[in-house]
């Protein structure tokens, strides 16, 4: 029995390319559609287009919901405060000045980082085919019960 024989799962299973993650992810974050690359991904700030404009794609149905901002909370969050814990003990500054560098540094930068993150999720989403970029709906059929 050779290796290609005992896929059990992921996307050879279900008859379905693979898409490729870190090209997809990469053009989103540079708010380009995950699948060709050319098309505009947002629209304005953070809402996304409906459709490329290049290749069609549907891009309406993603749902990225809060998980930029949790994964933009996290970065900023390490980056800040490391920077600040490095500054603290290699100066003397009043808590004043620790407030005007840091809150602006923070807001800013989470700012920055907001649509990128988002971009990234959508191109994640598109590459491993879910909610609804696979063709299927997202909606739980509901069984009655016997």
């Amino acid at each position: 029995m050779s290796m290609e024989e005992q896929v059990f799962g992921g996307e050879h299973h279900a008859g379905r390319p693979t898409r490729p993650l870190w090209m997809a992810m990469k053009r989103g974050f540079l708010g380009r559609c995950p699948h060709c690359g050319e098309g505009k991904l947002f629209r304005s700030f953070l809402k996304t287009v409906d459709r490329c404009e290049h290749c069609g794609e549907e891009m309406h149905h993603h749902r990225a919901d809060d998980l930029p901002a949790y994964l933009v909370v996290v970065i900023v969050g390490h980056i800040i405060v490391g920077a600040f814990m490095g500054v603290e003990a290699t100066s003397t500054l009043s808590t004043w000045q620790h407030l005007a560098i840091w809150v602006p540094l923070t807001i800013v930068s989470a700012l920055a980082l907001l649509r990128p993150v988002k971009g990234a999720v959508v191109g994640l989403q598109w590459a491993f085919y879910m909610h609804g970029f696979g063709g299927e709906s997202d909606l739980v059929e509901q069984h009655p019960e016997a």
